[in-house]
């Protein structure tokens, strides 16, 4: 059976930020989606994270998925490279990014991630994180000083980001393509707000994508949205 997908975002400052340095893609065409949350917060994180997401959809798509993979890493890899270089010139110790990204493939699905910005996969009611987080604990009298050390939902210090290092690694992995599974991709101000079980109900309700990125949207801007929000949903399809 071959599938298709149908796909919705959004992306939110919040109530605290005084601007939005997360950034999203949402291409159905090349079958790619990403959610970018960049770092550095006076230091250009929105660069970080917007020069990611059009590097990407700049990309196109020739030859296997495995060649596309291949161009995303290689992109990722010359964005990393120019993030350093703006660091080095503005002195400052890091212009970065994480992002999640989901890679559609009639027989199956491939996300990628660097840092806490995350990929869920619902099917049959149950949700599942694909990522997991870069990071590691952070000492409780340890001071934040901007994105680039900032304490996420668990209370960790990023261990990975596009930008933080000279060479970068991009974890990937394989899910299915099957009709009525759906991806949730977001940065981590979503899962600030919300609770997996919250997730799971949103995903659950039987609309379209565009009218659950509005039901999460306005179930997390009713809390303190401290952080900027941003979410992609992406749902498999039998074509």
């Amino acid at each position: 059976m071959t599938t298709r997908c149908r796909s919705a975002g959004h992306t939110e400052t919040g109530k605290v930020r005084s601007r939005n340095e997360d950034a999203i893609l949402v291409r159905e065409d090349l079958g790619l989606w990403a959610v970018a949350d960049g770092m550095g917060g006076h230091c250009a994180g929105d660069y970080a994270g917007a020069l990611i997401v059009e590097r990407l959809g700049a990309l196109t798509r020739k030859g296997s998925v495995f060649d596309f993979i291949a161009a995303i890493d290689d992109c990722l890899q010359q964005v990393n490279t120019e993030l350093r270089e703006a660091a080095a010139a503005q002195r400052t110790d890091v212009i970065g990014s994480t992002v999640a990204l989901l890679v559609h493939d009639p027989q199956f699905v491939l996300c990628g991630w660097v840092g806490d910005s995350r990929v869920y996969v619902q099917e049959n009611g149950v949700l599942t994180q694909l990522t997991r987080d870069h990071e590691a604990s952070r000492p409780i009298d340890a001071m934040d000083s901007g994105r680039s050390t900032r304490a996420s939902a668990g209370a960790g210090v990023l261990t990975r980001a596009v930008g933080a290092d000279e060479m970068l690694h991009v974890d990937w992995a394989v899910a299915g393509s099957r009709p009525g599974m759906q991806f949730l991709l977001c940065s981590d101000g979503v899962n600030k707000e919300l609770s997996d079980g919250e997730l799971t109900a949103t995903l659950r309700e039987p609309d379209s994508p565009d009218r659950q990125i509005e039901r999460l949207f306005a179930l997390a801007l009713a809390r303190p949205a401290r952080d900027n929000i941003s979410a992609v949903i992406v749902r498999i399809e039998a074509s």
